[in-house]
């Protein structure tokens, strides 16, 4: 029997899970796997704070470097969220030698290149399956069940919070800001709900997965981000009447050397099998060359489902002579002879407010045509005050065409009210 001693950066939600995992289902961990992992010490900001979980207080301490320093601490686990502190308290145990597992997005989205180099430098292993959609084990079969695979394209509902809030828009007509405060109130959004609601760890995340799936780095700071807080309930109902879903996908596809990453709402098909994942789930669709389409759901967040992730990883690295890290060239920009795209390809729902008057529609349908865009569906709605709704899906048309074909339509006559991509036909 083996035993691992472990220390804690950060004891907060998914510490006291990892905790509560470890004291609860060790037996079961030790029976199977034969490894015992000891915690010997745990970093908090405050000593005294009352927990969720019985930890002893003779475990806790407030500086870094009794973890990180340690020479009995083999295993270094990171929750304390954030690039930083989190950061340099990693690099500092990697290059002390020890195995780091992390649940941190962030701070592995925007220093990934650093934290791979420590742990390649000390020999250290560096794992992050709770990184991305929880117990969902989406890189661990990323990068193991699917090496046979060309992965060509992935789409994810990779956060919680925002399909919350959506399905919650699709399923009573609310409002945006109403399910917002909703969500505020049961714990399923923070008090400040920009990095969920405005994409950032949509896009953290994606950045993670596309640059594992297609073997090549592909930093945050080239993926095009799109939140959803100004997604409009009136435009969700018109979706649904045409047959559409919203999410707010993350969205990434590679063509040869050209790579399109973005992360944004977006319409598919009510038969997808993405447009069924709802409330806090989180789900990865994706397709590659022999395996063809699969699609991964779970919950992918939560303190036992994150847990879960964790635990996993600690088992993993244990069962590991070396550490095994990904072989692309990993520095803080696009991998060399790539290029990333904005004109990207699919079919587009517009919602127009339009005169009510001979000759508008002949002019939408002009400026579409000029770029090459024919229409899909089209609904129209009897005008109000002098003004008619018109919902249109496209055809498939490129992103730089239609900005060209939008920007030409509107005027007085023809306001461009709402342009939503549309994915998985």
């Amino acid at each position: 029997m083996r035993t691992i001693t472990v220390g804690f950066l950060g004891c907060g939600n998914i510490g006291c899970g990892v905790w509560k995992l470890l004291n609860e289902f060790g037996e079961d961990i030790r029976h199977r796997a034969e490894v015992r992992f000891d915690i010997k010490r745990i970093l908090v900001r405050d000593i005294h704070k009352k927990r969720d979980e019985t930890v002893p207080e003779a475990l806790l301490t407030t500086d870094p470097a009794a973890i990180t320093d340690d020479p009995a601490i083999e295993m270094v686990l990171e929750f304390m969220g954030g690039e930083e502190p989190a950061t340099q308290y990693m690099l500092r145990a990697l290059e002390m030698g020890k195995t780091v597992v992390t649940a941190n997005k962030m701070a592995l989205a925007l220093n990934w290149h650093l934290l791979q180099a420590a742990a390649e430098k000390h020999r250290s292993g560096l794992y992050y399956e709770a990184a991305v959609c929880g117990a969902i084990p989406v890189i661990r079969t990323t990068i193991d069940s699917l090496q046979s695979n060309r992965i060509e394209a992935m789409m994810g509902i990779v956060n919680g919070t925002t399909n919350y809030i959506l399905t919650r828009m699709s399923q009573e007509g609310s409002a945006y800001a109403d399910v917002l405060k909703e969500a505020q109130r049961l714990g399923l959004a923070e008090p400040d709900p920009t990095s969920d609601v405005e994409g950032f760890d949509a896009a953290y995340k994606l950045s993670i997965l596309s640059s594992l799936a297609f073997h090549a780095r592909v930093p945050f700071d080239v993926i095009y981000r799109q939140g959803i807080s100004q997604v409009n309930a009136a435009d969700i109902a018109y979706g649904k009447e045409l047959g559409y879903t919203m999410k707010l996908l993350a969205i990434a596809k590679r063509q040869g050397n050209v790579i399109d990453a973005r992360v944004h709402p977006t319409f598919i098909p009510n038969d997808h099998p993405l447009a069924s994942v709802n409330g806090s789930f989180n789900a990865i669709f994706l397709h590659g060359h022999a395996c063809d389409d699969m699609m991964l759901f779970g919950r992918g967040a939560g303190s036992a489902p994150t847990a879960s992730a964790v635990v996993s990883d600690m088992l993993y690295a244990a069962s590991r002579e070396t550490p095994r890290h990904p072989t692309f060239h990993n520095e803080n920009a696009l991998a060399p002879g790539l290029r990333v795209t904005d004109d990207w390809h699919c079919s587009f729902y517009i919602r127009l407010s339009a005169s009510d008057r001979p000759g508008v529609m002949a002019h939408i349908t002009a400026c579409l045509g000029n770029e090459g865009i024919s229409i899909r569906n089209l609904v129209q709605r009897d005008a109000v005050a002098s003004r008619a709704q018109i919902v249109l899906i496209t055809h498939d048309a490129g992103e730089r065409s239609l900005r060209q074909a939008l920007s030409a339509i509107d005027s007085p006559d023809v306001r461009v009210e709402s342009m939503i991509r549309v994915e998985g036909k």
